[in-house]
This record gives structure tokens, sequence and C-alpha cells, in this order.
């Protein structure tokens, strides 16, 4: 069998696989906004994980992705014999699998509207994906502002306000922290990044979104990184 650099973590991959439990293959958490979604709702709500790392924009990424999944994409959620992939797909195989823990907001209407952001969010903001790539490190103030990128954020704008002013309550969007919350959690990490400025109730929201302990975690396991995406990096603004 070929061996790579990350043969240690992918044997550890395949044995926890193997056993009862959950596993979470992601990226690098400096710059992967779609594994970020999922580790945070599953670090929210207390459900226990084998966290496994694919280096990404390595000469193996690719075949070493493939191993879990055919998409190509991180994440992937291993359980048993079962290999979950796609932000949303996880979130939803993990509601259904804890559902006492409140993942989704228990009111129905507040519900409906938690699932139609997060699915907007999932199929939307290519403007802002592409010209505000998430980079924890980085500090890129006034970069990346198309009109389109604009559009993009003051629709994510008006989402948060529908959510905060209707359910909300001042905290989280729907209240209690939940997996709406964990999708847009890339976004505040990409709003800090590039130094978009929101109104006060939006800009008190990130930071309350920043300051959660799930969250937090994953911005210190960034900020400790010493591996780069190439890239990833060759998209940064440059001066």
């Amino acid at each position: 069998m070929q061996t790579t650099e990350l043969d240690p973590k992918l044997a550890e991959t395949l044995a926890a696989a193997r056993e009862p439990g959950l596993t979470l293959i992601i990226g690098n958490k400096n710059y992967s906004s779609w594994s970020m979604r999922p580790w945070v709702a599953m670090k929210a709500f207390n459900i226990p994980f084998t966290e496994v790392r694919v280096l990404l924009d390595q000469p193996d990424t690719s075949n070493n992705i493939a191993k879990y999944s055919a998409s190509g994409r991180v994440p992937v959620l291993l359980a048993g014999e079962l290999a979950i992939w796609d932000s949303l797909a996880i979130c939803e195989y993990l509601a259904e699998q804890f559902p006492d823990k409140p993942m989704w907001p228990r009111d129905v209407a507040a519900r409906a509207l938690a699932r139609s952001v997060c699915a907007e969010m999932h199929s939307s903001f290519g403007s802002l994906r592409s010209t505000m790539s998430m980079n924890i490190k980085g500090s890129y103030p006034g970069k990346g502002r198309t009109p389109a990128t604009q559009a993009d954020i003051g629709r994510i704008s008006e989402m948060w306000e529908e959510c905060l002013s209707r359910f909300g309550h001042n905290e989280f969007l729907f209240g209690e922290f939940s997996i709406a919350d964990a999708f847009f959690a890339p976004v505040v990490c990409r709003f800090k990044t590039y130094g978009v400025v929101l109104p006060p109730a939006l800009a008190a929201y990130c930071e309350r979104v920043r300051s959660h302990p799930a969250v937090d975690a994953w911005i210190a396991g960034a900020l400790a990184e010493t591996e780069t995406a190439p890239l990833h990096d060759a998209e940064m603004p440059k001066d």
C-alpha cells in the first residue's frame, strides 16, 4: 500500500470508522468554511466525534478525500458504514440522530425559517465566496468589495435582521444557538477578516457568534495551524 504524509491520521480515521461513533473529516480550519459548519454544530451540541484533517491544496489531497467520499470534497461524516457528505446533509443527519438536542428550533415557524436561511446560505452568495475567501488568520479590510459582493452582504444582513427580530430575542438567530448560527459562522469570520462594517445590532450578533465556545474553539484551532493551502492563499486580495 502506498504511504502518504497523512498515514498516521488516515490509519486513525479508518480505525475510528470501524468502531461505534462518529468521525468528521475536515480541511484546514483556517480556510475550510464548509468544514467549519458541522464541526461547530457538533461541538455546540456536545456530540462526540473524532476529528481528522485532510490538508488542502496538497498533491495527495484529492486521493485522501476520495477514500471517504466520491464528491472529492470535505467535510465528510463517517457513521459506522455510512459516509455523509455536504455540510447541510451532515447537520440534518445529526438532527435526526440526536432528537433530544435542539439543533433546529423547536417552534415550527422558526424551524422553517432556519431551514430556509441555511438553504439560501448553502446555495447562494457566490460573489462573497469568491471575493472574500475564508482566511481566519488574514486581515484584508476594505478588500473584495464588488457590487455583487455588496449585494450578497446586503441580503445576508436582511436575513439576519429578520431572524433576530422575529425569533432571536437579541441573542442568536433563533434565540438559542442552532444549526443556522453554525451555518453563518464562516460568514462572521469573513466579515472580520475583510473588515465589513455592519449595523450595531448585526455587529453585536457577530461578536456573540465569535464568542460562542464552539466557534471560539474553531478559531483557536485555525490560528494554531502552521500548514498553508497555496491555492487558497493565491485567492487572497493583493495590495
